[in-house]
């Protein structure tokens, strides 16, 4: 009984050991993401932002400049359609409007 309670100790002492550089490399790790998190990832977040901003403006310009006047300009030949329609409609149903 003696040697088995003797290998069991050497065997849990080497899983400590190992377990213990296993750790100590997990926090290295962990210590080497978070340093790649702070110098790549962010300034890409921040050029990501930035070019979200321009494409907001671009796209508010667009909007007011192009997009409104084209609205503007469709509802009223619509309009104007509807109106020639409307005047010059055939009489039908026996010549009553």
């Amino acid at each position: 009984m003696g040697i088995a309670r003797d290998i069991a100790i050497i065997v849990l002492a080497l899983e400590s050991i190992v377990i213990g550089v296993l750790l100590a490399v997990l926090v290295i790790q962990v210590i080497r993401l978070v340093k790649l998190l702070r110098e790549e990832v962010l300034p890409i977040l921040n050029s990501t932002q930035e070019t979200v901003s321009t494409v907001r403006g671009t796209a508010s310009f667009v909007s007011d400049h192009v997009v409104q006047p084209v609205v503007k300009v469709s509802s009223y030949a619509a309009g104007a359609r509807q109106a020639m329609s409307t005047l010059f409609r055939r009489r039908g149903r026996g010549g009553r409007a």
